[in-house]
């Protein structure tokens, strides 16, 4: 076993202190607004060590998306998650969009407002605009791969191609109405997942 003060243990842990302190800085105060040394006081490392282990802002704001959609930071690609494989295993459609959309739920209310941050930086730096449609083409991959198994169960209304099916999911799905249903509307996460579901099975399934 790994001796928790190896230098490799210290090391993550000194990795995670600093991206748990850049979301909450970016989510607060923007892309422009956070700045190597604004990161390092909050994670009470020096900016010397930030600068180590992210050399630029956008890669150190690419790790906080790509673990705050994970959840963590273990080298484990999402689709090959657990709870993705029961979901590939299931056989009721109905269950497959729920579970989907309850892992969805759970997934953006880490990284959607991350993902504000991207959008929004995006307009006027270059990292940020390849990040943002990085991000845009791995959510449509996703949703693509559950309309995939809707497919495999014969489950998809008669006439919707793969195509559409997924242009639907990543709609309703998309971290930006996410964030209006929220924050602007003030629902709950639960509420939010009550509402996709309903509406994936009605675009997605036949009446």
């Amino acid at each position: 076993m790994e001796d928790v003060k190896s230098p490799r243990r210290r090391s993550a842990r000194t990795r995670s202190r600093i991206v748990a302190a850049a979301q909450g800085l970016f989510v607060v105060r923007g892309y422009a607004g956070t700045t190597f040394q604004l990161v390092a006081d909050a994670a009470e490392v020096s900016v010397q060590t930030v600068y180590f282990h992210y050399g630029t802002k956008s890669l150190l704001l690419k790790h906080v998306v790509d673990v705050a959609s994970a959840g963590d930071d273990e080298p484990v690609p999402l689709l090959r998650r657990p709870w993705f494989t029961a979901l590939q295993e299931a056989q009721d459609p109905k269950e497959v969009i729920r579970g989907w959309v309850h892992q969805s739920g759970i997934i953006l209310d880490r990284v959607a407002p991350v993902l504000a941050v991207v959008r929004d930086a995006a307009a006027s730096d270059a990292d940020m605009a390849a990040q943002w449609a990085a991000n845009s083409e791995q959510r449509h991959t996703a949703h693509g791969t559950v309309v995939a198994i809707l497919t495999r169960l014969k489950a998809l209304r008669p006439g919707l191609t793969e195509r559409r099916a997924t242009d639907i999911t990543v709609g309703i799905l998309s971290p930006d109405l996410f964030l209006v249903m929220r924050r602007e509307c003030g629902w709950t996460t639960p509420q939010w997942e009550d509402w996709a579901a309903d509406q994936l099975s009605h675009g997605l399934l036949p009446p």
